[in-house]
């Protein structure tokens, strides 16, 4: 993919829907069309409009485009912006707020929530890998009341909701919203994210007793102040701590207050930031794109 040194070499370079299509041919099926109801590739495009495909599948036959089945699917909205605000969303250092998405790309604030509550959905990760080697498990409390947590945990942001995370040294971070801290969520989590016997660092709370049964857990007490272990600095959860800090600061900072309903995608953001770090601009977008299969419509958005 061509590389772009600024925001309007990418807006002048994908200026319009065919562009983008193509581009979305190609991210989506490597140059080798899919039909999306069947999986078969025994399909052909429609010469007088080359949108189009039809499956030649005798138990498919079904017409469709490169945006069916994916976030793309029935928006009135034009890909020169779909594709322009999903650059704006994964290259920006802390993200941007639905208000200021909407003034950029001259549509509602309705229409710009709704594009970045879907392209969040582009950033979460489908298939996550198992961390391993030196692991760090905390977790933080988006809002809600003080009272009864740790001195570092305080001062959160919105209604009260509870995210678990681990991050994987020099690695890649995983988060999860859950309902509570209990041994049987914190098990849960753990079993789902990080690879057996690996070395794991956490706080002091009982939640992790189990924690030692298949890793190599070692932990420090913040309820005493200490934040390193004086014997092995090693010893510290720092590296998630540090998350946290990045996670509050995008959401106080430019959304003010997140739903409890969304969070997780904010979540998934923060993640794909920090998780491609070290990656260029449009590396990131380029990652976006071709994680755009599943849909998410506006109506499951806003539903109790």
């Amino acid at each position: 993919m061509k590389t772009f040194k600024s925001i309007l070499q990418f807006a002048k370079h994908f200026s319009t829907d065919e562009i983008c299509r193509e581009h979305l041919e190609q991210s989506r099926w490597n140059g080798t069309p899919c039909c999306p109801f069947c999986a078969s590739i025994n399909v052909v495009r429609f010469a007088n409009n080359n949108r189009v495909f039809k499956c030649r599948e005798k138990v498919c036959r079904k017409k469709f485009s490169v945006t069916v089945g994916t976030i793309y699917e029935n928006s009135k909205v034009p890909l020169t912006k779909w594709y322009l605000a999903t650059y704006i969303l994964t290259t920006h250092s802390k993200g941007i707020s639905s208000l200021q998405l909407a003034e950029m790309l001259d549509v509602t604030q309705k229409t710009a929530w709704f594009l970045t509550q879907r392209i969040r959905e582009m950033l979460t990760v489908k298939a996550p890998v198992l961390l391993n080697g030196t692991v760090e498990i905390d977790e933080t409390f988006v809002g809600g009341s003080d009272k009864n947590r740790h001195e570092h945990k305080k001062k959160g942001i919105g209604s009260k909701t509870m995210v678990i995370g681990a991050v994987q040294r020099g690695g890649v971070v995983t988060t999860k919203v859950i309902p509570q801290v209990t041994k049987e969520q914190i098990d849960t989590f753990i079993s789902e994210t990080v690879e057996l016997n690996s070395n794991m660092v956490t706080d002091e709370s009982h939640a992790y007793t189990n924690v030692g049964k298949n890793y190599n857990h070692q932990r420090v007490n913040h309820r005493r102040k200490e934040y390193v272990n004086k014997e092995n600095k090693q010893i510290h959860t720092n590296t998630i701590e540090g998350f946290w800090n990045i996670l509050k600061k995008q959401i106080d900072g430019i959304h003010h207050s997140v739903s409890p309903k969304h969070l997780s995608r904010y979540c998934n953001e923060a993640s794909f930031r920090y998780n491609n770090r070290e990656n260029a601009q449009d590396e990131k977008f380029e990652l976006a794109v071709t994680n755009c299969e599943g849909r998410l419509k506006y109506q499951d958005l806003i539903a109790e």
